[in-house]
């Protein structure tokens, strides 16, 4: 690997590990002529593509760009940064790619990306549910914020005694 620095091709590599979902391999490398350090990652090729299976059957390539699309709209105005939303969509993506080669359903997908919206901020879980599970009335959109609310209200135990 040429050096960015010094341009000469004599390097060693210091560490490696899987990234971006266990689609790419991130090395820490040090030049062995001027010792400074750099990182190349190498991908896989996109021959090998995933579809997301739509409900009407359809299939279109896989975007991370579209989840990433999809919880900036769910968290317009809540205090979820853009790390926490790129974070959810990695780790989306890496239950993804885990699961599927080829095609994945639309539901896995989104189910994926609110789990994972449901533990960083409740509102913008509502917001992204009511979108991506198209509630028919009122009705279904109340039970589902019934059983958010639930959810929380259970994990918060009031403190009895002060230490």
């Amino acid at each position: 690997m040429e050096c960015p620095f010094c341009k000469e091709d004599r390097d060693k590599v210091i560490d490696s590990r899987s990234s971006d979902g266990g689609r790419a391999i991130r090395r820490r490398r040090q030049c062995l002529v001027c010792k400074r350090r750099f990182t190349t990652y190498e991908r896989i090729g996109d021959n090998l593509k995933l579809y997301v299976v739509k409900k009407d059957n359809s299939r279109v390539p896989y975007s991370k760009s579209k989840i990433i699309g999809g919880l900036q709209k769910a968290c317009y105005k809540r205090a979820v940064s853009a790390e926490q939303i790129q974070r959810i969509a990695d780790r989306a993506e890496e239950s993804i790619f885990r699961n599927f080669d080829k095609e994945v359903p639309s539901a896995f997908v989104g189910e994926s990306v609110m789990k994972q919206l449901r533990r960083v901020d409740k509102v913008a879980y509502i917001r992204f549910a009511s979108v991506y599970r198209d509630f028919r009335d009122a009705g279904e959109l109340i039970e589902e914020v019934s059983r958010a609310i639930a959810e929380t209200e259970s994990r918060v135990q009031p403190m009895l005694f002060d230490t």
